[in-house]
């Protein structure tokens, strides 16, 4: 190996090295966070959530409305903001779906149907929010997505009182994650966009 061989290749595994180390560290870091996030999720013996001034549900499954509307007959909330409804899906076909009280949902439900992201759903809300007065909500989501929700709407409306209330999915297995590849590949997903609201808020140190 000539001289000049062996001085670059020192010259690369210098400037490699540093890179290496950083990508290193950086994964060590990210999967850290990963594991601090898997302890934000509320679990399942979460208790019942307190009365406030009215209740929204971040759209994602059937699931988390039924649950916003079963909160609102029990008279946890005034109103009920359903966020985020897909626009080709109408009012009267959103409560065929949810079924229950018609008379309940003719009353006391509002629903937006411009909220495309949990961006979105933030800002549809604190305006919601604030043309009725209302200072403190009860936020419906999937347990996973509840961190990063209430950091978003906490952004959005910081004077308000926000309470969480998670919902629980038969397929998402979040006590056993790692033996099910499509809950991990969820988490890991959802872990991407919360590390990602909490750099756009400047919120890490807060976290």
């Amino acid at each position: 190996m000539t001289t000049l061989v062996k001085t670059v290749l020192e010259s690369v595994g210098r400037h490699i090295k540093p890179i290496l180390v950083g990508i290193a560290a950086i994964t060590l870091v990210y999967f850290i966070g990963f594991f601090w996030y898997l302890t934000e999720i509320p679990d399942t013996n979460v208790s019942a959530p307190i009365s406030a001034d009215a209740i929204v549900v971040l759209t994602g499954g059937p699931e988390r409305i039924d649950s916003g509307v079963t909160l609102l007959g029990a008279g946890t909330g005034k109103r009920l903001l359903i966020s985020g409804v897909h626009p080709e899906v109408t009012r009267d076909a959103l409560k065929e779906l949810v079924g229950g009280d018609a008379a309940l949902f003719d009353c006391c439900v509002d629903m937006d149907w411009r909220a495309e992201s949990t961006i979105g759903n933030a800002a549809e809300t604190a305006a919601w929010a604030e043309k009725n007065s209302f200072t403190s909500l009860i936020v419906v989501t999937s347990a996973y997505h509840l961190p990063r929700s209430l950091r978003e709407l906490a952004h959005t409306m910081p004077e308000a009182t926000l309470i969480g209330h998670p919902v629980f999915h038969d397929g998402v297995h979040l006590n056993d994650w790692w033996l099910y590849p499509g809950t991990t590949r969820l988490l890991i997903s959802e872990y991407s966009k919360f590390l990602l609201t909490l750099v756009r808020l400047g919120r890490i140190d807060e976290a």
